[in-house]
């Protein structure tokens, strides 16, 4: 009986693998391993083989003997350095998105605005295999670039279905964990997403100024139907070590956009006397 094929490890390189090579000064090079392709920049060049094959965290040599250090791209360095069309989220932004949307396996999704596919792949990471994805946009071309980078990152992507649509106008999908948007008046998206969601669901919305997160959670209040509604940016700054050179960065990632957390709920009771005006219900202190 013939012997049946090993598997190789996850972490040696093979044919079609996205790798990122970093030079000295710690610039990043994206490449999917092709055996018939090389590697070129103003570092030399080096054909893909000399990667095949071998365990990630190797080293390998230009033609102009410049090292190179070979390792498989993290979710937060192939969505920086990934194609795309449109400017894609931030690393710091996407891990906040995860844990304040409490976005988990198994659970039902619908994104609006895919983008270049840097939130889709990481909510389809976190919904697992057991999970199911609807996402959204007005772009054919922004859904097939996403469905691209996605497929480069998830091997096994059957439970995401990309829809050419305007959630402004409405969508089919109903029992809903959760709603993730990235659009410009997601205000527009509220009484559907108060339709769609599951008791307890939770809407986030990523919204680069400030007006329009003053509009949204005013909405998310008339609503009456989203309580916890809480409002957060995420700024960091690495620090150098070197030695006894220990310094903040010169640089650092500031603001990039605010994230809106908002659970749908039952609406407040109202009791005698209170006051339900819009001026009241949109003043309403977030807890």
């Amino acid at each position: 009986m013939a012997s049946e094929e090993k598997e190789a490890p996850r972490y040696i390189f093979q044919e079609g693998d996205p790798a990122i090579l970093i030079d000295r000064r710690g610039r990043k090079y994206l490449l999917t391993l092709d055996s018939s392709r090389r590697f070129e920049s103003h570092t030399g060049a080096l054909p893909h083989s000399d990667i095949l094959g071998k365990p990630e965290g190797l080293w390998v040599t230009t033609n102009k003997g410049h090292n190179l250090l070979a390792v498989k791209p993290t979710m937060a360095d192939f969505t920086l350095e990934m194609p795309r069309i449109a400017t894609v989220g931030y690393p710091k932004d996407m891990g906040a998105v995860l844990v304040y949307g409490d976005f988990f396996p198994g659970a039902r999704v619908l994104e609006a605005g895919c983008g270049s596919g840097a939130m889709t792949m990481t909510l389809l990471r976190a919904v697992g295999p057991r999970g199911m994805m609807y996402s959204y946009d007005i772009r054919q071309d922004m859904i097939d670039r996403a469905r691209s980078n996605v497929a480069a990152v998830v091997a096994d992507h059957s439970n995401l279905c990309f829809k050419l649509g305007d959630v402004y106008q409405g969508f089919d999908e109903t029992d809903l964990d959760r709603i993730f948007l990235d659009l410009p008046e997601p205000w527009q998206v509220v009484p559907h997403a108060a339709n769609g969601l599951v008791p307890g669901g939770i809407m986030v919305s990523f919204l680069p100024t400030i007006l329009q997160v003053h509009d949204l959670v005013r909405e998310l209040r008339l609503q009456r139907t989203f309580e916890i509604i809480e409002t957060m940016e995420v700024l960091i700054r690495n620090w150098v070590v070197r030695g006894r050179s220990v310094r903040p960065d010169h640089r650092m990632i500031g603001h990039t956009g605010f994230i809106i957390t908002a659970r749908k709920c039952e609406p407040r009771p109202v009791r005698p006397g209170d006051d339900d005006s819009e001026e009241s219900l949109s003043n309403r202190p977030l807890r």
